[in-house]
C-alpha cells in the first residue's frame, strides 16, 4: 500500500465527520419539526428535504455552485462581507457531503419519531417535565436505533459522495481530493491498481460499517 497517497483517504474520514456533525444536527431538527408543526406547505417542504437524494448528484452539485460560486448570491455575500469563499476548498466538500447525504438522515429520524407512542411523551409532559427534556429523556432515547441507522447510512453516503464534490470542490491533489475522485482519475490515467486500491479500502470501510449497524440491530 505504499504505493498510493493516503491524503485522500484521511481528507475523506474527515469530511464525512465533520459533514456528520451538520447532518445529524440538521437531518433532527427537521425530522422534529416536520413532525410536530403543522404548517402550510408541508408536503413540498418535506420533498425539498429529500429531493438530493433522488436528484443526480451531479445536478445537486450544479446547483451549489449557482448558490456558492464566486457569482452566486452567497458566493457573492461570503466575499463581501467576510472576504471568503467556499469554491475548490475542503470545506466545500463537507457542503457537498451534508447536502446529498441530509435526507438519508432526516428521512431515518422521521420514520423513527413517528414509531414513537405519544402516550409517553404526554405522560412526561404531565409530570411537568419540558419540551426539551421530553425531547432528551424521552423522544430520542426511543427513537436512538433510528437515528443511529441515519448516522451510519449518511456517513456512509457521504464517503462515496462523487458528483455534487467534484462540481464544486474540484480535484485538488493534497487539497480536496477524497476517495471516490482519487478512484475516477486513477482510473482515467489508467493506474488500475492504484484505483483498486481505494477501490478496496472504501468497500471494506462502507461495508463494516453497514455490517456493524445490522449486527448490532439483530443483537438488540
Amino acid at each position: 500500500m505504499d504505493m498510493i497517497e493516503w491524503q485522500p483517504v484521511i481528507l475523506s474520514i474527515k469530511v464525512a465527520l465533520i459533514s456528520l456533525v451538520f447532518i445529524f444536527l440538521f437531518g433532527v431538527s427537521a425530522a422534529y419539526l416536520m413532525r410536530s408543526t403543522h404548517i402550510p406547505g408541508k408536503a413540498a417542504i418535506e420533498a425539498l428535504f429529500t429531493l438530493p437524494l433522488v436528484l443526480p448528484p451531479v445536478v445537486t452539485g450544479f446547483i451549489l455552485l449557482v448558490l456558492i460560486g464566486k457569482q452566486g448570491p452567497i458566493g457573492i455575500l461570503l466575499n463581501r462581507y467576510f472576504d471568503t469563499q467556499i469554491i475548490f476548498t475542503p470545506a466545500a466538500a463537507i457542503l457537498a457531503g451534508t447536502v446529498v447525504s441530509f435526507p438519508l438522515m432526516y428521512q431515518s429520524t422521521k420514520a423513527a419519531f413517528e414509531s414513537i407512542d405519544t402516550i409517553l411523551e404526554d405522560a412526561a409532559r404531565t409530570l411537568g417535565a419540558s419540551e426539551w427534556r421530553v425531547f432528551w429523556t424521552v423522544t430520542v432515547p426511543l427513537s436512538w436505533p433510528g437515528l443511529l441507522s441515519g448516522m451510519v447510512l449518511s456517513f456512509a453516503r457521504t464517503l462515496g459522495e462523487f458528483g455534487a464534490t467534484i462540481m464544486i470542490a474540484g480535484n485538488i491533489p493534497g487539497k480536496t481530493q477524497t476517495i471516490p475522485l482519487a478512484i475516477y482519475f486513477a482510473s482515467e490515467a489508467n493506474d488500475l491498481t492504484t484505483a483498486g486500491i481505494y477501490v478496496l479500502i472504501i468497500s471494506i470501510a462502507t461495508f463494516s460499517l453497514i455490517w456493524g449497524l445490522n449486527h448490532w440491530k439483530v443483537g438488540k
